[in-house]
């Protein structure tokens, strides 16, 4: 295993840890909010699920613009 497929395996497990931990909670969290504004819950829960695709999004761009 090269240097660069060992940091692209290493970022992909923090990406999945980060991303199962935030789905894992995502319940409590999105009912916590909507005691307080289901409206506003609603959107929080959008935003975590769409950060999840964003971060590949960004992360995908990244690696076009450095031509790999």
């Amino acid at each position: 295993m090269n240097q660069e497929s060992r940091s692209q395996a290493i970022a992909a497990a923090i990406i999945l840890l980060g991303a199962g931990l935030v789905l894992y909670f995502l319940p409590t969290i999105v009912l916590w909010i909507g005691n307080f504004s289901p409206t506003l819950a609603i959107f929080v829960g959008v935003c975590l699920i769409m950060a999840f695709f964003a971060v590949f999004w960004l992360r995908a761009r990244y690696q076009r613009s450095r031509g790999k």
